[in-house]
C-alpha cells in the first residue's frame, strides 16, 4: 500500500467523499526533518563524452510534510550548500565552486521548494517545484519511490525515498564548457540528479 490515497476520478458526487485513512497511513501523516547522516544527495555528468563523473554534496538540510489523506498537501523543502561538493577530485571540486560554475562565493545555496505533489500508484510519487542554482529559480519534477517506514533503535519515526530527475545546466546559467579537438564538448548539459532520503517525524 502506497503512503498517499488517489481520488477516482470516474467516481460519482455520491462516491467521492473521501475514504477512511487506513491506521498505518494515518500514523505516517506529519513533519518530517530529512537525517542527512543516512540520506545522499548525487549527480552524474557526461565527461569528454565518454564516460560519466559522479559527484554528491555532503551538507545539506530539509524538511518533508506528509499527508497520508492527501498528496497535493504534502510538501518538501531543500536547502544545498554548494561548497560541500565532492567528486573525489580536490582540482574539479575547486573547480565546480569557482565562478565557472556554482560560483559559491555570490550562490552558497542550491535551494528546493515543493509547489506540489501527486502519488501515481503503488509506491510511486512526483514531486514538482522551484529549483534554484546560481541566482537562476526553474521549476524542477522529481519522480520518488516510498521505501517504506519503520522505527529505528533509538525510537525514531522513519521514512524512506529514492528520487531521480534530470536538468539541463545551462538552463541555469551554468554554461562553462570546452570544445573537444574530436568534437563534442568536455562537460555535458545533462545532469542526472539522484536523492536517497531518510526522514525522522518531529515529536
Amino acid at each position: 500500500m502506497g503512503l498517499f490515497g488517489r481520488k477516482n476520478e470516474n467516481a460519482t458526487p455520491e462516491a467521492a467523499a473521501p475514504a477512511a485513512v487506513s491506521p498505518d497511513l494515518a500514523a505516517l501523516t506529519g513533519d518530517y526533518t530529512i537525517d542527512p547522516v543516512h540520506s545522499a544527495l548525487g549527480f552524474s555528468a557526461r565527461h569528454a563524452m565518454v564516460t560519466n563523473v559522479k559527484g554528491s554534496f555532503k551538507d545539506f538540510e530539509g524538511t518533508l510534510r506528509l499527508d497520508g489523506a492527501d498528496p497535493s498537501r504534502s510538501s518538501a523543502s531543500l536547502d544545498v550548500k554548494l561548497d560541500s561538493v565532492d567528486t573525489g577530485a580536490p582540482d574539479r571540486d575547486g573547480h565546480l565552486k569557482s565562478a565557472d560554475f556554482f560560483d559559491v562565493e555570490n550562490h552558497p545555496l542550491m535551494t528546493f521548494r515543493s509547489t506540489s505533489a501527486e502519488a501515481l500508484g503503488g509506491d510511486e510519487y512526483r514531486i514538482t517545484g522551484d529549483l534554484t542554482i546560481h541566482g537562476t529559480t526553474k521549476p524542477l519534477t522529481i519522480d520518488l519511490e516510498f521505501n517504506g517506514s519503520a522505527k529505528d533503535p533509538f525510537g525514531n519515526e522513519r521514512v524512506g525515498f529514492e528520487g531521480k530527475a534530470e536538468i539541463l545546466r545551462s538552463e541555469w546559467g551554468l554554461t562553462y564548457n570546452a570544445a573537444l579537438e574530436t568534437g563534442g564538448v568536455l562537460v555535458s548539459d545533462k545532469i542526472k540528479l539522484t536523492l536517497e532520503i531518510s526522514a525522522i517525524k518531529n515529536a
